[in-house]
């Protein structure tokens, strides 16, 4: 009745805080196409560049990202893309277009991108609050010593 074959007593491990090793990484944003940088980053805080990823899990990396406001957008988004906010209330919808938001808060067009890509849950909460965006060169993390992300 046997086939032959060995009985293999490998075990799928599924990820937890024992197993998990969280990295910082550094992106620097100039002349990065916005959406490809921010999918990027998004697989990297979900934690889909590890070997021992799980879905149901937050084994994701830290990143931050350095010039926020020198990201570029392809085509005529810069002028055509709008960025829509509704308080609730009658007469509270607000909508401001690309460039103007790119020159008053750069560090939101990343966020937004980015927090779009993940989860819409509490794991996505957790993993958006592991991304720094900063809008010029420096920042304040250098006691993690942050890896350069490439891309």
């Amino acid at each position: 009745m046997s086939t032959g074959m060995r009985h293999l007593s490998f075990r799928t491990q599924s990820a937890n805080e024992k197993i998990v090793k969280r990295e910082w990484f550094v992106v620097d944003a100039t002349n990065q196409t916005l959406g490809r940088m921010t999918s990027k980053i998004a697989s990297v805080l979900r934690g889909k560049h590890k070997a021992y990823y799980t879905p149901h899990f937050d084994c994701g990396d830290y990143v931050i990202v350095v010039n926020s406001g020198k990201a570029v957008l392809t085509g005529n988004k810069l002028a055509d893309k709008e960025y829509q906010t509704f308080s609730g209330h009658p007469g509270g919808q607000k909508i401001e277009m690309a460039k103007d938001l790119q020159q008053r808060r750069p560090n939101v067009m990343i966020e937004r991108a980015v927090k779009g890509m993940l989860p819409k849950n509490r794991m996505g909460r957790a993993m958006a609050k592991k991304l720094f965006v900063y809008e010029g060169a420096e920042h304040p993390h250098k006691a993690q010593q942050p890896k350069d992300f490439k891309f």
